[in-house]
Parts: C-alpha cells; sequence; structure tokens
C-alpha cells in the first residue's frame, strides 16, 4: 500500500501559541485535518475527508455559525480530498471506500464528494449523528453533508484485539492491514484507524487528542485546545482514559507504532515530509521554515 498524507482543511481560531503553540502572539492559529489517501489492490481508500466541495461554496448550508466563528476554517477548494485526488493523477472516483473517525462536519464533509463510496464508521457514531439532541450535536453534525449518502457500512467493537484496544478487523471489502479501534469520548462513536505498513503501524486518532504534546508520558497541552476539548467532548471520562492507553501505547511501542491526530500542523508536516521519528517531544526543533507553514496556507 502506498499512503499520501493530505490537509483536507486548515482553521485559523484565535489564540496564537495559546492554541497551535507555535504562532506568536494571540491571532489566528494554524491547525489543520490531517487524511489519509491509501492506495489499495482494491481501488483508493480515503481515512477521513476534511471539508469538501460544497463546504466550500456553500458553507452556510453545511457548517454552523457557531463553529464557523470558532474554528474559522479558511474553505480553500484546494485543499478538498477532491481537488487533491484529482492532483494526484486520479479520478474522484477511484476512491472506493471512505474510513472515517466520526462524523463531525470537519471530518465527513467531503463524502458526498464520493457519492459511490462505501462509509464505514462505528455504528455508535452513526446513531449518535441521527439523534442530535443536544446543542452540540446539533452543531457538530451536519445532516447535509450526511444524507446524501448510499452505502453505510456500520461496525461494532469485537474480535481480535489490537495492542489491548478493542478493535473491528476484516471491515467489509477492505484489506486486513486495515483496522478500526474504538476511541470513545470526543463523540460516542470515536474511533481511530490502524494501518499495518511496512514501517510498522499508523494509528490515525482522530480527534482523541489535539496537540502533540499530549502523547508526552509528561503530558503536555496548549490552554487553548485543552479548552477546546472539554467544550466538544461526548464522554469525559472515556475520552481521557483512551488518551492515557494512547499515552502508553507510545511509550511502550514507539519502535512500531506511530499515533497522530487530526488537527496537530506538525504532526502532518512530519509524516507528510516522510520523517522516520517518534511524534512525541513538546520541544523538538521543528524541521520546516516558513515556506512550509505557507504550503499550509497558514503562514
Amino acid at each position: 500500500m502506498r499512503i499520501h498524507h493530505l490537509n483536507c482543511a486548515s482553521f485559523c481560531p484565535y489564540g496564537g501559541h495559546l492554541m497551535d503553540g507555535m504562532t506568536p502572539g494571540i491571532g489566528p492559529a494554524r491547525l489543520v485535518c490531517h487524511t489519509l489517501l491509501i492506495e489499495t489492490e482494491k481501488g483508493l481508500v480515503l481515512i477521513d475527508t476534511g471539508l469538501g466541495l460544497n463546504d466550500v461554496h456553500k458553507p452556510q448550508e453545511r457548517i454552523t455559525s457557531f463553529f464557523h466563528k470558532l474554528v474559522r476554517p479558511l474553505l480553500k477548494e484546494e485543499e478538498t480530498a477532491h481537488y487533491q485526488i484529482k492532483a494526484l493523477g486520479f479520478k474522484p472516483e477511484d476512491v472506493r471506500h471512505i474510513i472515517l473517525t466520526h462524523l463531525d462536519f470537519d471530518h465527513a464533509g467531503g463524502i458526498d464528494d464520493f457519492p459511490n463510496a462505501k462509509v464505514h464508521v462505528m455504528n455508535a457514531e452513526k446513531e449518535a449523528a441521527k439523534n442530535r439532541n443536544t446543542f452540540l450535536s446539533k452543531n457538530r453534525y451536519s445532516p447535509s453533508q450526511l444524507t446524501t449518502m448510499k452505502h453505510w457500512n456500520t461496525y461494532y467493537p469485537e474480535g481480535e484485539r489490537w495492542f489491548g484496544f478493542q478493535a473491528v478487523r476484516d471491515l467489509e471489502d477492505l484489506p486486513p492491514e486495515i483496522l478500526l479501534v474504538p476511541l470513545i469520548g470526543h463523540t460516542e462513536g470515536h474511533a481511530g484507524v490502524a494501518i499495518h505498513t511496512d514501517q510498522g503501524w499508523l494509528l490515525h486518532a482522530g480527534d482523541a487528542y489535539f496537540y502533540r504534546g499530549e502523547m508526552d508520558s509528561t503530558y503536555h497541552c496548549t490552554p487553548g485546545l485543552r479548552a477546546y476539548q472539554k467544550m466538544v467532548e461526548a464522554n469525559r471520562p472515556m475520552r481521557l482514559m483512551n488518551q492515557q492507553r494512547l499515552r502508553h501505547l507510545a511509550a511502550t511501542h514507539s519502535h512500531d507504532c506511530t499515533i497522530f491526530c487530526a488537527h496537530d500542523a506538525i504532526e502532518y508536516l512530519s509524516l507528510k515530509e516522510g520523517l522516520q521519528r517518534n511524534l512525541l517531544s513538546t520541544d523538538y526543533q521543528l524541521p520546516f521554515d516558513s515556506n512550509d507553514l505557507a504550503g499550509l496556507g497558514l503562514s
């Protein structure tokens, strides 16, 4: 399998270094939506979609005012998975499967750009998105993003465990190297996606954490992202427990498992540039200059 790391949405919430840990001052911070495009024998597999074309062109219909003002998406067509997949020389219809860590608007906005793809998600997450019975769920889940899809495959935790975590193996019509790993907390059906590669495991942890320092054994998170996670959590005890379990996994299996989240720009750039290192140290000196960050559209 060949894996492409894509940023499929950029966000500029106010808070600067108090939010992303690197931007001077308290102006717009730099967050991404880290997605994966995987070339497999069964076609292209997309892990999360970021924002889609309809989100960019009709944001008022797809993103609530609450989150639009809070996270301040840049809404750039060239950042959509649809655009980037074509730029890589593929066709959108080559995307046969979409695996979603969860159904928040910024992770599932692009699914209707690939109407023939099969969507894979935990059953609890699809039920939570359908019910939308709280202020938070009414803002985080966008029916206009989700109701057009025809091919849903939903799953329950079962079967052989993965590094001690519950796991869903043998996803329908997908290679056995790709697993769903339930990580409840941020949402009721949140999951990570684990991919076995020649260099070991990659775990896309979605929004199980937001800042690279949260995977450090000493734990560090910026005040802004710590507050944001509390504000949008669905199950605080489970979120904190699963973060602790991920920290333990990072500490004990750094040689064969690389963990990353959806929104940390430094994790994204490190993996995109192919740096083979453990993404833990909060005082790691960045091998990127302003041109790299400009490539995110956020410098």
